[in-house]
């Protein structure tokens, strides 16, 4: 049976996120790999004036569940609007990218389907006419090829792992596609966001900043100053504009009855335990370079790290430049020259 390659993607304020214009790029190279038709599949309002901003990624069908009940992320009606795409495009192969709605309910959805669904996708290749997908597994150290018969097949891209698609826009002409999302239980009833400034976990930063357990020790004066360390970290921040990342160590440091930074959650986790960011360049400060924290480092392009042992982990190879250096001093320092 000839593939039918479907991009899906979720409209947000009328428009396609960069994790879906990810998806998209991979969709279309899928689709040109097979020589296999692509088409767009759009969920939300103002589904049809978002199609246009990618007009130009050359799909041979637009369609599109244009509809307000549909703009708020809900199992239900997200659920029934991608079942209602993929069968309305007779699709084979499916590829969105892996944001909080998505991961939510296209497992599910290819069970309704009959199919089946890899999520944590970071390439998919075609060769041959055979499609196949990478996947990490243990902790990201064992890098995995694979392939599956069944159709359809959803496969949920990892954001990060490609350039955006861009492309010309152009005027199309989508299908509406009617959907029965059926009793709809959950109502959302408003959107909380954090005050200005204080989000941490910027996944589109260029700089990926890590703290480690050290910030919280004693210090050349034989005290703890966590205070201070908050305030020069929360400071470099602001003025960086950088994503906020921590070792394990850090975090569980509450465990211990230590006093720990309220600025860190285990949101900020990064590595085998945490999450395993993509930013182009790194910095460590006061953590070790230990194993199961420098994992999470594995698709950082540029590692650097301060640190006042000599002989830590970053040292040995994990990082491409070490500061020998007092972290409290160095940032103060950085901080200063930013403001300037």
């Amino acid at each position: 049976m000839a593939d039918t390659v479907l991009f899906l993607a979720h409209v947000d304020d009328g428009q396609v996120g960069k994790p879906a214009l990810e998806a998209l790029g991979a969709a279309v190279d899928l689709a040109t790999g097979l020589g296999a038709p692509l088409v767009a599949g759009l969920v939300g309002p103002g589904a049809a004036g978002a199609a246009q901003a990618i007009g130009g990624c050359g799909a041979a069908r637009w369609l599109a569940v244009d509809d307000e009940a549909f703009g708020e992320g809900r199992y239900a009606t997200d659920a029934a609007a991608a079942d209602a795409l993929v069968r309305a495009a007779g699709a084979t192969l499916v590829v969105a990218a892996g944001t909080s709605r998505w991961m939510r309910v296209l497992p599910g959805v290819a069970h309704r389907l009959g199919g089946c669904a890899d999520t944590h996708v970071p390439a998919i290749e075609a060769a041959t006419g055979a499609v196949s997908v990478t996947r990490w597994y243990y902790r990201q150290r064992i890098e995995a090829v694979q392939a599956r018969p069944e159709r359809p097949w959803v496969i949920v891209t990892d954001p990060g792992g490609r350039a955006p698609w861009s492309g010309p826009s152009a005027a199309v002409s989508a299908e509406a596609v009617a959907v029965t999302a059926g009793p709809v239980r959950t109502r959302v009833t408003g959107v909380e966001l954090p005050r200005a400034g204080a989000d941490t976990i910027r996944p589109d930063a260029d700089l990926l900043f890590v703290a480690g357990a050290g910030w919280t020790k004693k210090q050349a004066d034989g005290q703890a100053h966590p205070a201070e360390a908050e305030s020069l970290i929360l400071t470099f921040l602001a003025r960086s504009q950088a994503s906020l990342g921590s070792s394990k160590s850090l975090v569980d440091l509450s465990g211990e009855g230590q006093t720990v930074l309220g600025v860190m959650t285990h949101l900020n986790q990064v590595g085998q335990t945490g999450s395993t960011p993509r930013h182009p360049k790194g910095l460590a400060t006061c953590c070790h370079g230990e194993e199961p924290h420098v994992v999470g480092w594995r698709f950082i392009n540029e590692r650097r790290a301060v640190n006042l042992d000599p002989n830590c982990g970053w040292a040995r190879g994990k990082a491409d430049v070490l500061y020998v250096a007092d972290a409290f001093a160095v940032m103060a320092k950085v901080n200063e020259l930013l403001a300037t």
